[in-house]
């Protein structure tokens, strides 16, 4: 693999081992895993809000066709609930972005900075170097060289 096949925000910085870049990958492959699991927990979010404001009609359709005691059960027992102890699902989100996501978005990029010098998916871009086929269609090293 020649220095120009990878652009200058991919290409490894001189002298760093192998190991060092599949260890800075995996920590990068394990961000992304915590982002989609970020997402789960804003999806889980809304849809936890979304269903307690349901409520409201279910509330109401009881109460309008006889069944108060129902309607009043609901309200009390479970509209406004914490879905955990002390937690609505949007202070579950406060507390993982202000703790966990946050400590590991910046351990992630001081480990990057200090090792690749800042550069994203280093060993991903020796993989697509190390598995196109050089000089055929739709197999260009960089977006520059389309």
């Amino acid at each position: 693999m020649t220095a120009r096949d990878l652009d200058t925000a991919h290409a490894r910085p001189e002298g760093v081992p192998d190991e060092l870049v599949a260890a800075v990958g995996a920590f990068s492959e394990m961000l992304e895993r915590i982002e989609r699991a970020r997402g789960a927990l804003y999806e889980f979010h809304q849809l936890i809000g979304g269903a307690d404001a349901m409520l409201d009609d279910v509330v109401d359709g009881l109460r309008k066709t006889g069944h108060d005691g129902w309607a009043q059960r609901i309200e009390r027992e479970l509209m406004g609930r914490n879905v955990i102890p002390g937690h609505w699902s949007f202070q579950i989100v406060e507390e993982f972005d202000d703790g966990y996501y946050d400590v590991l978005r910046a351990l992630e990029r001081g480990v990057r900075e200090d090792t690749m010098g800042g550069r994203r998916h280093v060993f991903e871009a020796e993989m697509k170097q190390r598995r196109r086929t050089h000089g055929e269609p739709h197999h260009d090293a960089t977006p520059q060289d389309t």
